[in-house]
């Protein structure tokens, strides 16, 4: 009776984790969403409401990592379970990055919101955040099903997230180009887009963590995790090109 008494509370303490990373995930997610809007319709109040819940998230990992601790310390874990629970403290720590990164893109938004600013700039980092998101929300997904075979093609997708990141970097350099009054709005949105960018590099890292603790092993690296924006070369619209 002792015994199964024991096993229950440590499926208990590792169930514990599980939620915990979902529920960190979720609010990750609302806050990237929610910053995005906040940008696109100017809205402060709602930037402020992201920047204070991103304490939510630190909050979550400081919980994750203490009872991690905790487990370890008391039950000694091996193999499976010790790969979940390394694994937890690996993606908390990517979400609590998730939730600076919308954090990030809420504090531009008073200063974007000081002049007025044609949809066309917004289009394309809302095209970009859709996607980081829906990776993540995927990522998210597989971390509750253990679904590996998933893994790989998300991995790999993450390179449509560089590829529109690099086209989007373009763009708004062209629109600083064309007219000096979309500097400064472009400049922060510019900052925005790396957040949302990096977002999908922290998808990915999740990703290759529940490969780690379903299969113990690492998966290989095949991508460098990184843009091509520093390769851009611009042709000025009046080069009639």
């Amino acid at each position: 009776m002792q015994s199964h008494h024991i096993v229950s509370a440590y499926d208990e303490e590792l169930k514990f984790l599980t939620r915990k990373i979902a529920a960190m995930g979720g609010h990750a997610e609302r806050m990237v969403d929610q910053s995005i809007a906040a940008l696109v319709n100017s809205d402060i109040a709602l930037a402020q409401k992201v920047i204070r819940d991103d304490a939510v998230l630190d909050e979550g990992q400081r919980e994750v990592d203490d009872k991690s601790i905790l487990i370890i310390t008391r039950r000694q874990p091996v193999a499976g379970d010790l790969r979940e629970i390394i694994g937890a403290i690996r993606i908390s720590a990517d979400l609590e990055r998730v939730g600076d990164l919308g954090k990030n893109v809420a504090k531009r938004v008073v200063a974007v919101a000081e002049g007025r600013h044609p949809v066309s700039l917004f289009r394309g980092l809302q095209a970009l955040a859709e996607l980081a998101l829906t990776q993540l929300k995927e990522v998210l997904d597989v971390y509750a099903s253990r679904s590996v075979e998933r893994i790989a093609f998300m991995r790999d997708r993450d390179d449509q997230i560089d590829a529109m990141y690099t086209s989007l970097f373009r763009e708004l350099l062209t629109y600083m180009m064309e007219d000096p009054r979309n500097i400064t709005p472009c400049t922060h949105l510019l900052f925005c887009a790396k957040n949302i960018e990096r977002i999908g590099d922290h998808a990915t890292n999740i990703a290759e963590t529940i490969y780690y603790i379903v299969t113990g092993e690492q998966m290989p690296p095949d991508r460098p995790k990184e843009d091509k924006s520093h390769r851009v070369t611009l042709v000025r619209p009046d080069d009639g090109q």
